[in-house]
């Protein structure tokens, strides 16, 4: 479960995001050139240090990031990060990654946040190296309020920071499971939100359809979806979970909250002007980053 602390630096975190990150906010920023709110990023590395979190710390904050579905690269650093960690010697970089640089780990697939960022890392033979002078292209993504990127080393320079790749590899992808548990959780208790407020605004044959008792079970379900994938993300978060098991619950509840959301919105869902889009591709798009929830579980047998 969570500490004192990390409820207290959600609070921040929230609080942040309500004045920073509304709709409008979040449709800028995903448009923009990084893709992100650059301000809000500076402020969020700076005022709450978010940049510089292990990952129990980073699970609150990517949980209300979800929540808002503010674009910013606190998932590609958090796994570059963690990738850093270890036994490798001192190269600053952590500290720069601390102070808002963009780190990102270059995976065989989609880049997150690779052109945007000024930390390259890479896992090869010699073990995690630091790349330079990779050639990077932008590429189209499902979600808009995240940026990916085919990233080419083969041309590149590169400097070994950790010969134990093998390491290095196993935290990243620790990070990056408890990161889009965190994500997930944030976006399916968005969802839900999103359509019981609608629901008490929308009328039908008379009635409020939040009145009508089958909607009601489907929204109770959706509750229990939400709240059985944090008590998975959380236990992940602090290490009494595995975070394949927590993740392939959490990317399974976001998809199931994330139908409803779009069924239960009616024709309104599917238009650019509604966020409920957003929550259904953020589903989808988590799911490419840590695979499909059946793969996860098979990985764990």
């Amino acid at each position: 479960m969570r500490t004192e602390e990390q409820n207290d630096l959600a609070s921040a975190v929230r609080s942040l995001l309500a004045k920073r990150a509304d709709s409008e906010s979040v449709r800028a920023a995903m448009a923009s050139d990084d893709g992100y709110d650059a301000a809000l990023w500076k402020t969020l590395c700076e005022q709450i240090g978010v940049a510089g979190l292990d990952i129990g710390d980073t699970a609150p904050v990517l949980e209300e990031l979800g929540y808002s579905l503010a674009p910013t690269p606190l998932l590609a650093s958090l796994i570059a990060s963690e990738a850093l960690r270890g036994k490798a010697p001192e190269t600053g970089l952590l500290e720069r990654i601390e102070a808002g640089e963009v780190a990102t780990l270059v995976t065989e697939g989609p880049v997150l946040y690779g052109a945007q960022a000024s930390i390259l890392l890479a896992l090869t033979d010699e073990g995690l190296v630091l790349v330079d002078g990779a050639e990077v292209d932008d590429q189209p993504a499902l979600d808009p309020t995240l940026r990916f990127a085919t990233v080419d080393i083969t041309k590149a320079s590169t400097r070994v920071i950790s010969g134990d790749a093998d390491s290095a590899a196993a935290r990243a992808r620790n990070a990056l499971l408890v990161g889009v548990s965190a994500l997930a959780v944030g976006t399916a208790q968005r969802g839900l939100d999103m359509t019981v407020g609608y629901s008490k605004e929308r009328t039908q044959f008379g009635r409020l359809i939040g009145s009508f008792q089958a909607l009601k079970h489907r929204m109770a379900d959706m509750l229990v979806l939400v709240e059985m994938a944090r008590s998975a993300a959380w236990a992940a978060a602090g290490g009494e979970l595995d975070p394949a098991t927590a993740a392939a619950y959490c990317l399974d509840a976001l998809q199931k909250v994330a139908a409803e959301t779009i069924q239960l919105h009616g024709g309104i869902a599917i238009t650019w002007e509604h966020d409920a889009h957003l929550v259904f591709k953020r589903a989808h798009a988590l799911t490419q980053l840590a695979g499909q929830p059946h793969h996860l579980r098979s990985s764990i047998i």
